[in-house]
């Protein structure tokens, strides 16, 4: 069986659901700290440069939300710059199926990295963005999410 390895945030509900419903598909998943990762260019890039860099940010990171950060605004360049040193702002999760790099949990992406169907592939399929309680800390605050 071919593992899949999922790029996270440590505590992160959004993605403890995505892993979730994977291994309710029956797939084997190893999940990985996207945070705690030794992140370089090359690395980081297998996973965004078929996308365009905007692309490449997690739009509920506090720093995105607040405007602080435009992804639209930076360059190609000046993103992977940003996201590398500060990987909370990249979106998640980052998959690699073998050698296919997958940018956000997209379940017909990663059915056909599979070789599985994407029909009826995921039961119900958790999306992407923050899914923390109301009550609960923001992502980035140190608190889950």
């Amino acid at each position: 069986m071919t593992t899949i390895e999922f790029f996270e945030k440590p505590g992160c509900s959004t993605n403890t659901k995505q892993v979730a419903s994977l291994r309710a598909a029956g797939c084997e998943v190893a999940p990985r700290s996207l945070l705690a990762h030794p992140w370089t260019a090359d690395s980081l890039l297998a996973f965004l440069a078929p996308h365009p860099s905007p692309a490449w940010f997690n739009r509920a990171a506090p720093r995105v939300k607040s405007g602080e950060i435009d992804p639209e605004a930076l360059s190609r360049d000046e993103a992977l710059a940003v996201l590398l040193a500060e990987p909370l702002l990249i979106r998640r999760p980052l998959i690699r199926i073998g050698d296919t790099h997958l940018l956000g949990f997209e379940p017909a992406a990663i059915a056909a990295s599979l070789g599985r169907p994407s029909e009826g592939f995921l039961a119900t399929p958790p999306g992407e963005g923050c899914s923390h309680k109301p009550d609960t800390p923001p992502c980035g605050s140190g608190g889950p999410g």
